[in-house]
């Protein structure tokens, strides 16, 4: 009931405001300077005794009879103000009666220090600029519940500054990406959310219904097909940042939407030429980001500037369960040998050799890499959009880059360009779609047309944002580096 009763007394200060003429969401805003910059260039301020407005939100109150000191932060730092009875207008009671924590307030005076050395700014004139109905979380308990940090968190970066810390990294890495992007010659572009055909990925995708058209449209699982039709169109380098959207299961690595980057990139000359690009993307891009290559986490610390193992799918699954997929070309068999060997492993919803592959993967050796690590060449049921590779046409000329258990990259230093070849490769995908395999790719005759025109020899890459965002911030948990992730909807009481 308490928060009951402060919400009650907040909505009476906000009634005895306007009783008194006083606006308790004014328009009018006077903010000449931030706290970050009363505090940065005190002494400069204080000797000319430069008048500053400051604006931000209360986080402390301690009233003293006819002065009060109130601490207000802002989006760069907090600053002290002090406001004395005989200093301000007439209107100093109702104002400082009313002012509660978490109100935004907006004062004007000049600089100052306090008998203690606080740097504070000896307010002549303020105002409430938004009157705080509900109390700020730390004041009855902080703000530790989970689920209330996901679904509010607005709260969660008032109440926890290392929070608003963490996504400041994640939009330096997103922006570091684009720079080095931009910088290497590639164009951004963008490509539909909603497509009637869901390509580029095997993954399960939403379904709505467009009115007008009368049709049921999917958000999208990928961008690649369109991509790659931008290549065929002419251009050589193209990346793009966005949403996708799976409607697949929720997880401390999985959110229904996501954020990735797909690249793609005509006429690379060699293999290697494409896979150094990729560490150069990344190596770039994390230390704009947190400025070092070396990321600490509870468990373990990632060196990315020590050279980067590189396995095939093939010795991986060798090295971390002891079975060669050589030697197992069924399903059947694979599974035999998986029981035989007593590998705790469930392949209940796996439809096709190719799915089998995958989750004796992901249950074995993905799980133990723990430094950067390359795995080429996964088999070739597993990647329907790439080439086979050059040295066995039982495996793909495809490449994915695995730290802590997790995949970050997922790359093709072959795309696929031959329109029959990939005809057949959608067809096999159509029956896996027909045994029941939720994920399996839709045959899509638009991308064979463009294709049928002539891809160039393309390389093309896919990074999770939300995944590397996580290994930079020491995060265990997908949902600490989405702002708003997906959660069941709440009734409100």
């Amino acid at each position: 009931m308490e928060h009951i009763d402060e919400y009650e007394a907040r909505q009476k200060k906000r009634d005895d405001l306007l009783a008194h003429g006083i606006e308790p969401y004014p328009v009018s805003i006077n903010r000449t300077h931030t706290c970050r910059d009363a505090q940065d260039d005190f002494d400069h301020f204080e000797t000319d005794g430069q008048t500053l407005v400051l604006a931000g939100r209360v986080r402390s109150i301690r009233r003293h009879g006819g002065s009060t000191f109130v601490v207000i932060e802002d989006g760069t730092n907090t600053f002290q103000l002090f406001i004395r009875k005989d200093s301000v207008e007439d209107s100093y009671d109702i104002l400082v009666n009313s002012v509660d924590l978490g109100d935004i307030l907006e004062a004007r005076g000049t600089l100052m220090r306090t008998r203690t050395g606080e740097k504070t700014l000896a307010v002549v004139w303020f105002q409430i600029l938004s009157k705080a109905l509900l109390p700020l979380p730390e004041q009855w308990h902080g703000l530790s519940d989970v689920e209330m940090r996901y679904r509010h968190r607005e709260l969660d970066l008032i109440a926890n500054p290392s929070v608003k810390e963490r996504f400041i990294i994640r939009s330096r890495l997103v922006s570091g990406l684009r720079r080095f992007l931009d910088e290497s010659g590639f164009i951004e572009v963008e490509t539909p959310i909603l497509q009637a055909i869901p390509g580029g990925a095997n993954a399960r995708p939403f379904v709505t219904h467009h009115n007008a058209l009368d049709c049921d449209l999917y958000l999208r699982i990928a961008p690649e097909l369109f991509l790659k039709r931008l290549i065929i169109g002419g251009f050589e380098k193209v990346y793009e940042v966005g949403r996708l959207f799976r409607n697949e299961g929720i997880d401390h690595a999985h959110n229904p939407e996501f954020t990735s980057i797909e690249l793609y990139w005509a006429y690379v000359p060699t293999r290697d030429a494409f896979i150094n690009f990729l560490e150069e993307l990344v190596r770039t891009t994390v230390m704009y980001a947190i400025g070092t290559l070396a990321v600490k986490s509870d468990d373990a610390e990632i060196d990315f500037s020590k050279k980067w193992k590189q396995l095939t799918f093939r010795q991986a699954v060798i090295e971390f369960a002891d079975i060669d997929i050589d030697d197992f070309r069924s399903e059947e068999a694979l599974v035999a040998e998986v029981r035989r060997k007593k590998i705790p492993i469930s392949f209940d919803n796996c439809v096709g050799l190719g799915e089998h592959y995958d989750q004796l993967f992901k249950k074995t050796a993905r799980e133990a890499i723990v430094e950067p690590t390359w795995i080429f060449d996964y088999p070739i049921e597993l990647k329907p959009l790439a080439k086979a590779s050059p040295d066995d046409p039982t495996k793909s000329a495809s490449a994915q880059l695995i730290v802590r258990g997790s995949e970050i990259i997922n790359a093709y230093y072959h795309e696929l360009n031959d329109p029959v070849d990939q005809r057949n490769r959608f067809m096999e995908q159509e029956s896996l779609r027909e045994r029941g395999s939720a994920e399996a790719q839709f045959l899509d005759e638009d991308y064979l047309f463009a294709l049928e025109h002539g891809l160039p020899p393309t390389s093309g890459m896919g990074m999770g944002i939300d995944r590397l965002v996580m290994m930079l911030t020491g995060q265990s948990q997908v949902k600490e580096v989405i702002l708003f992730p997906t959660l069941r909807p709440k009734k409100r009481e």
